[in-house]
């Protein structure tokens, strides 16, 4: 399972994609479903060090967006942190119960969990 999530300023998971192959589509997925959801908001966009991330498609579909980049430095993941902490409860919370047997099921329950955090989960 690869994964790409962007979260808004109160932790709450704004846009996610899952997909069986790591490429720029599944993060340029991710993009413009967050725009779509929030259009005309400034955002900073935390993000780890992947190729995706650097690409020209990546850099050009934020710039358009007037979203701003942060990237960690290597050895300091501070710059993501929120992302870090999602990642810990998602784990925690959910991912380590269960036994998926289908790609299906996985992400109905992978929605299931961002509707849960985002909705229901003392923050």
């Amino acid at each position: 399972m690869l994964r790409s999530w962007i979260l808004k300023y109160n932790g709450e998971i704004v846009s996610w994609v899952v997909s069986k192959t790591n490429n720029n589509s599944l993060v340029m997925k991710t993009i413009k479903a967050a725009i779509k959801a929030n259009p005309g908001v400034t955002s900073i966009l935390h993000s780890d060090r992947g190729f995706q991330y650097t690409s020209k498609e990546y850099v050009r579909e934020i710039s358009k967006a007037g979203i701003t980049r942060s990237m960690s430095r290597v050895g300091r993941c501070i710059d993501n942190a929120p992302m870090e902490s999602f990642w810990s409860h998602f784990k925690d919370e959910y991912y380590y119960d269960c036994t998926f047997i289908t790609y299906e099921e996985l992400v109905t329950g992978i929605a299931n969990y961002i509707n849960y955090y985002n909705n229901e989960r003392y923050q």
